[in-house]
Formats: structure tokens, sequence, C-alpha cells
């Protein structure tokens, strides 16, 4: 049986705990690469997959509405305007940069959190810290067992606790595709 270092892919792409997670999704499109460690100081900490971004998604609340949903009976009848008066809505224009653009300006505009909230939150918030690793003496049907036990899709090859590589689901199918494993 083959050793993990002759299947696994050596230039592994890292992240950083303090990057966005948008930074981290067009790292993997660019790379087309579904995760990659978490390394600071040298030191891996965890992993970030796909799946981890998806899953942090899915449980963060979406942007809160400004606007209050209240019965029609609790409804309070408009204050009337005096001449010379600010409209209400005026008091919403402080909290928009573009107040004065109209809506198509507006809506071309979709780098903020109201758009983008991957942007705003960092690889440490949906990171798994669980990090399963092998060493790349490891036979590749048992870190392929150690793959299929945990339900993931890459373990780590680390060297005397140093990132070396990393063997995915990918590269395994690929070396049975050619008959090396």
């Amino acid at each position: 049986m083959r050793p993990v270092w002759e299947l696994m892919s050596a230039g592994v792409l890292s992240v950083t705990p303090s990057l966005s997670l948008r930074e981290s999704l067009e790292l993997f499109a660019a790379r087309h690469i579904g995760g990659a460690p978490v390394v600071e100081g040298g030191k891996v900490i965890g992993v970030l997959s796909i799946s981890d971004i998806l899953s942090f998604q899915a449980s963060t609340p979406a942007v809160p509405s400004l606007v209050s949903v209240r019965s029609v009976s609790e409804k309070e009848p408009p204050e009337e305007a005096e001449e010379g008066d600010e409209a209400p809505a005026a008091y919403f224009a402080d909290f928009w940069a573009d107040a004065g653009a109209d809506a198509l300006e507006r809506m071309e505009q979709t780098g903020t959190p109201e758009w983008d909230p991957l942007a705003e939150h960092t690889v440490a918030e949906a990171m798994s810290r669980t990090v399963v690793a092998v060493s790349p003496q490891t036979p590749a049907r048992a870190a392929a067992r150690l793959m299929t036990r945990h339900a993931i899709h890459r373990v780590l090859v680390l060297d005397g606790g140093r990132l070396c590589g990393i063997l995915t689901s990918m590269d395994l199918v690929r070396a049975a595709g050619v008959g090396r494993v």
C-alpha cells in the first residue's frame, strides 16, 4: 500500500484566522479547492471548509430589519407634519453613506454588510478546531478510513507538527483512477 506522501498535495494553501470568510471563498474558488488548513504563527490551529462556511452562514441571523411588525389595531395615527419640519424619513438618511443616491446606485453597491455578511466575519468564527492529521508515512488506505470515520474530505499531513501536505478525497480518487492505490 502506498504511503500518504506519494499521493498528497504538497503546495498547500493555508488561511489565517483573521481572513474574512468572503476572501476565503474567493481563494477557494480561484484554486478550485474545498478547504484549507488554518495556520497562525506557523502552527495549524484548525481547518476551514466550504461546509464550515455554509454551516456558519445558515446559523448566522440575517441583517436585522428596521421595520417592526404591529397589528393594524396597534397602529398609531400618523403625526401631522408642520411646515418647515424635516420629513420623518430623513432620520434614516444618517444610516446610509449613500443616502443621496438613487435606488439603482444602491442596488449596484453590493459590498455592504447588508449584501455580503461573509465579508464581515472571519475564518476564526467558522473554522473547525478539530484537526485530523496523519504522518507522511501513513498508508493511504488508513488515511481513507480515517476520513470516512470522521466524515471529512481532507486530512492534513504533518511531519513533526509541521504542515507538509494535505490528502483530499480527490487525491484518493485520482490515484484510484490511474491504479496507484
